[in-house]
Formats: structure tokens, sequence, C-alpha cells
């Protein structure tokens, strides 16, 4: 038998990256952009800046998230999920913890500007976001392992990501803003959700108390599969909304566009029902990662008609 190469530092940095949860990050800013299009208020430098501190942001959760859970004792040797970094130590925790201090201080430079652009709230929801990505498994008491960090991811992945992507083009803020940013809060979720599910047994083993393993595995899938429908009766919502104010065109109907993804959520949830394993898992990850995305795409495009 012959070894695999060893990686070098890019390949390395690439895995502590985590690159197929980053789509979760895109999703719900172009939903945001959908939304100022549909308005006329679009602004494509606030849009582009928006985007990369929602990337960055989900970056730093991720390094956060590799060097805190090795610190606490909270990654084994056992784990079903992808190569961590820290516990492989394919790169120290002083590289990783340097990392992971220079992405903050290049999203708090992104920052600067979209609170030059927007004021006061996005200095607020900025500095939360960015103390909360760190918290997330860090801290005296970590998001994560209490149970909160579903409620986190919806929180700042999901309704903050869409809210504030519109804010800094419009500057104001609508209702149907917030009813938009629940679909893409959801399938983010739902993506922590697969995350935990498939780590169940070994954080209950080291009292990483996450919302799945204070669910049990059945009340996991339930939860996953009570996101996916939350997911797609919002733009069904929208679209009876609609109708029921002043009718609607061919362009309202464009609201449904989302729902062309509903086949591949299905065939996700078949998959978290069915497997145990960790390499199905991370498929379904992954797989989830994707649905959020090109739901997010549909989303926008309707939204934006």
């Amino acid at each position: 038998m012959t070894s695999s190469p060893p990686l070098t530092r890019s390949q390395a940095w690439w895995l502590a990256i985590r690159p197929r949860t980053l789509p979760a990050a895109v999703g719900p800013v172009l939903v945001g952009v959908g939304l100022a299009i549909g308005d006329g208020v679009f602004r494509p430098l606030p849009a582009l800046a928006a985007l990369a501190g929602a990337l960055l942001l989900q970056i730093a959760s991720n390094l956060a998230n590799d060097y805190y859970d090795f610190v606490k004792g909270y990654d084994r040797p056992d784990r079903q999920g992808p190569t961590r970094v820290a516990l492989s130590g394919l790169i120290s925790l002083a590289e990783l913890r340097l990392g992971l201090i220079l992405t903050l201080l290049v999203t708090a430079v992104i920052g600067l500007y979209l609170i030059w652009v927007g004021g006061w709230p996005i200095l607020a929801v900025g500095v939360t976001a960015i103390i909360a990505s760190v918290g997330y498994s860090g801290g005296p008491f970590p998001l994560a392992a209490n149970g909160l960090g579903d409620l986190f991811v919806f929180i700042f992945f999901g309704l903050a990501a869409v809210a504030g992507t519109y804010y800094v083009q419009a500057l104001t803020m609508t209702p149907l803003v917030w009813l938009a940013a629940l679909p893409p809060g959801c399938l983010v979720t739902a993506i922590l959700v697969v995350n935990n599910l498939r780590d169940i047994d070994s954080d209950r083993r080291v009292g990483k108390r996450t919302l799945a393993v204070r669910l049990g595995a059945d009340g996991a899938r339930q939860e996953y599969t009570l996101l996916l429908f939350g997911a797609y009766a919002i733009p069904l919502a929208l679209l009876l909304a609609a109708l029921l104010a002043d009718g609607f065109g061919v362009a309202g109907l464009l609201v449904l566009l989302p729902w062309l993804t509903l086949p591949e959520a299905i065939r996700l949830r078949r998959i978290i029902y069915s497997a145990a394993d960790g390499p199905t898992m991370n498929q379904a990850l992954a797989g989830t990662a994707r649905l959020s995305l090109w739901f997010g795409v549909l989303f926008a495009i309707g939204l934006a008609a």
C-alpha cells in the first residue's frame, strides 16, 4: 500500500477554511441583493462588500471552531467529520490563531466601509456578529456547546445577512425583507443540523451539548424537516399575500422559483433519515449547503422581478 502525499500549506489552509460551507454565506446575501433590485435601490459596491463580509465571517467561524474545539477537547480522533487541521497537526495552534485574527481584521476593514455607508446599525450588527463568530466555539460560554448554535446561525447567517445586505443598499427596511430572510435562515441552520447530527455521538461523549445532543437524533431529524418546510412555505406565503392584496402577473409567480429545488430537498431529507455513517452525512452536509445556495439564487431572481 502507498500512503497519500502530504498536504501542502495551501491545501491545509483550504481544509481549515472548509469551502463546502461557504455557499451558506452566499445565498442570504443574494436574497438581499434580489430584494434591493426589486425595490430599485441596488448599489453594487455595498452589495459586494456585504458578500465579502459574509464570506469572511463564515471563514472566521470555521477557523475558530477548528481551534477551540481542539483546545477545549471536543475534537477527538474518533470524530466522523472532515479533517480538522488542529487535531491532525496540519496547522499549529499559533498559526491557526493568527489566521483567525487576520481574517477578523480584514472583516473589520470591510466593516468600516459598510459602517460608513450604513451608519450605527451596521456597527452594532457587525460588532455583535464578529463577537458571536468567535463565541460560537470559544469563550467561557461557547454557543455551540450549549445548544445555542442553531439560533446563532439562524440570526446572523440568515436574518442579519439578508437584512444587512438590503440595508446597506436601501438605508431602510421593509417587512418584506424580514419575511424573505426566513428561508435563507432556515436553510443555513439546516446545514448545521446535519453537521451536529453527524457528530451527535462524539459530541455527547465529550460533553458538547449541541441542540442535536439535547434533542436526540430523531429530534434533530425533525428539526431538519421543519427547517426545510419553513424555507419552502415562505415563497408560497408571499405569493398568496400578493394575490390577496392586489393580484399578480407572471413576474409574481417567479417568487416560487425556489420550488424548483424541492426534489433535491426531498432527496437530502431521505438521506438524513436513512444514513448514519460519516461519509454519507458529509455528502448530505455539502448537499444542504448547495441547496441553500441555489435556493438563494432562485429566490433572489424571483424577488428581483
